[in-house]
């Protein structure tokens, strides 16, 4: 299909799924992504493109607060570099995702261009988060979790505003669950602590 033929998307109309063949490449799949800033894509493994919609105002909310709150921590050493829901990542296993907020070390930056971190970079974070929207599945974004995990992410939290929970995942052990007023980073994060009580008033009304 030309790309001609794509650009751009009336999301008014549009499926949330995309599935051409043949696959796009990453060239025109980035050229989909230019011309179309109004939607936020992602390609899955599968080379299935999904268009995910803006988020709502609460979910927005709790997405500045979770950012604040990284952004405040890596201040205290300012070494690698954090990365908001506008941000996408080219997985090894073909995939381009976007997290809610992710970290990436300065191992992990070591010898990547200005040019390299312009577009999508070509690595997985070492830390990410996912914050749970009205609109998305619980089941899907905890498979997304796993899909983080296993192409190098060492932790990585999936907040669920709704129900008060933190699903917490890491390479070679199952997902575990915290219910409490903080949640403490590990490994890429340690000493980074996240307030979730101040996460949960921004679902308030």
């Amino acid at each position: 299909m030309a790309m001609s033929t794509l650009l751009p998307v009336d999301v008014r109309f549009a499926a949330r799924t995309l599935v051409l063949d043949p696959p796009m490449t990453d060239a025109e799949f980035e050229e989909l992504c230019r011309a179309n800033d109004n939607v936020q894509f992602e390609r899955t493994r599968e080379g299935v493109i999904q268009m995910n919609p803006p988020a709502g105002g609460l979910t927005s909310d709790g997405n500045a607060e979770i950012i604040w709150q990284l952004r405040d921590w890596w201040k205290s050493h300012r070494r690698g570099k954090v990365f908001d829901s506008n941000g996408g990542f080219y997985l090894a296993d073909g995939s381009m995702l976007s997290p809610d907020a992710a970290y990436v070390s300065v191992e992990k930056l070591n010898g990547l261009t200005k040019d390299q971190l312009t577009g999508f970079p070509r690595l997985c974070p070492d830390f990410v988060i996912e914050l749970l929207s009205v609109s998305d599945s619980l089941a899907s974004t905890q498979e997304k979790m796993e899909r983080w995990i296993e192409n190098g992410a060492k932790l990585g939290w999936l907040i669920d505003p709704y129900v008060q929970k933190v699903y917490v995942y890491a390479p070679g052990l199952p997902p575990a669950s915290v219910a409490e007023a903080c949640i403490n980073g590990a490994g890429p994060v340690e000493g980074f602590e996240l307030d979730l009580q101040e996460i949960w008033r921004c679902y308030e009304v």
